[in-house]
């Protein structure tokens, strides 16, 4: 029977150590005395990726006659399984690991990498703190938290605008309150006080100009001409012009990050970008706090993400629950007749559910195929159901119910 020598490889602050089965060191290759190198090999090995220290070592302990090698990290373990041809098990966590990791300053005085506890203490608090940078560094790189950023800009741009078109709407309004009726969006409003300042500047040609539509400029044009709003000095036109150009600024920032966003989503999610939208797929992303958290979700939980409150109230007052959250704005949802919506709202947020699993895991593109799947399910539904489902009381007969006589009901029987 041929004998097989194990050895467990450890990979620690201090180098990577082959530990018999005895646990006494076989071999051992330091890492240099440098915090940021050491830090960097040890976020290689975390990430299952070899590194010469590693090599080295396994080609001394296979010299020695060593055939099988013990890791704790699974993917390492297979890495170096493909890479240098050797028979590789996994025991995580290992009992001779835990015992290195007790005694490693000692280790680390026996193979002269430090003089006493006290200067490896130190050394371990030093690479420690370079492993923590590295890895905080490498979180704020992820691409998904850029679109969490974005999309949260996006709604504080949306407060802004709405209150500062509100106070204009109020201010401008002291000198042309009609106009206020007559115009709903706040960009188009603020657009034609900035342009026209007066409203004597109101004539039909001069809104036109402004891409109004004919009858609409021949609605404003004659609610100037019969305005009960008050006149202005040139220094109060002049400041509202200059707040409607603040806001319109703020318009053309708001449509750069909608296009940032678009980028980002092809980019980092494409399969849910197509599936159900950038904006919607970028704002799912934000509620969860990134594409990893939000592909572990199942299905159901996607499905009422944006509608915590009445979930909760739901929980606690016994109310019906939310049929959908934000998943509400996609166009097959809410453009689903009324007693379809809660079903339409089941499968998209199945179909999301892997799309965005897809986005996290895989990479390949299957969004087309996602969406086309889809839509077959909602037209199959809705052929299905094109009138609302009676519910089984509601075809109970309708005839009254006979009381019970006063002699009955006085006796309680």
């Amino acid at each position: 029977m041929v004998n097989v020598l194990k050895v467990t490889v450890i990979t620690s602050v201090l180098g990577v150590i082959g530990l018999g089965e005895d646990g006494k060191i076989a071999a051992y290759k330091l890492f240099p005395k440098n915090t940021s190198e050491t830090a960097a090999k040890l976020m290689d090995v975390e990430s299952g990726r070899n590194i010469n220290e590693l090599s080295e070592a396994i080609q001394e302990l296979k010299e020695k006659g060593f055939t099988k090698f013990i890791f704790e990290n699974t993917v390492l373990g297979r890495t170096v399984q493909n890479q240098l041809n050797v028979e590789v098990e996994v025991v995580s966590p290992s009992e001779i690991g835990e015992s290195f990791r007790e005694k490693m300053s000692e280790y680390a005085v026996e193979t002269g990498f430090a003089k006493d506890a006290l200067e490896f203490s130190r050394w371990v608090h030093d690479v420690s703190m370079e492993v923590s940078q590295l890895k905080v560094g490498k979180a704020t790189e992820k691409r998904d938290l850029m679109i969490v950023q974005a999309v949260q800009a996006l709604d504080d741009m949306d407060k802004t605008l709405n209150l500062l078109s509100t106070r204009i709407r109020e201010w401008y309004g002291l000198h042309f309150p009609e106009l206020d009726r007559l115009v709903e969006k706040h960009e188009v409003y603020a657009s034609l006080v900035k342009n026209l300042g007066r409203k004597k500047e109101f004539t039909q040609e001069n809104i036109e100009k402004l891409g109004i539509s004919k009858n609409k400029a021949a609605q404003i044009e004659k609610a100037a001409e019969s305005s009960m709003g008050g006149e202005l000095k040139d220094q109060d036109i002049t400041q509202i012009q200059s707040l409607c150009n603040c806001i319109l600024g703020l318009y053309e920032e708001r449509s750069s990050t909608e296009k940032y966003i678009e980028e980002l989503m092809e980019e980092v999610a494409p399969n849910t970008a197509f599936l159900s939208g950038a904006t919607l797929g970028a704002r799912l992303i934000a509620i969860a706090g990134g594409l990893m958290n939000l592909a572990k979700m199942p299905a159901s939980t996607i499905q009422v993400l944006g509608a915590e409150k009445a979930l909760f109230r739901s929980l606690t007052t016994g109310a019906r629950p939310p049929k959908h959250g934000v998943i509400f704005q996609h166009a097959l949802i809410h453009g689903s007749k009324r007693w379809l919506r809660g079903k339409v709202a089941r499968i998209f947020a199945g179909r999301l559910a892997i799309a965005v699993r897809t986005d996290a895991f895989s990479g390949t593109y299957i969004g087309d195929k996602l969406k086309a799947d889809l839509e077959k399910r909602v037209d199959d539904l809705q052929r299905k159901y094109p009138e609302p489902k009676i519910k089984t009381h509601e075809r109970i007969s309708s005839k009254p119910i006979k009381k019970p006589s006063r002699r009955r009901r006085k006796h309680g029987r």
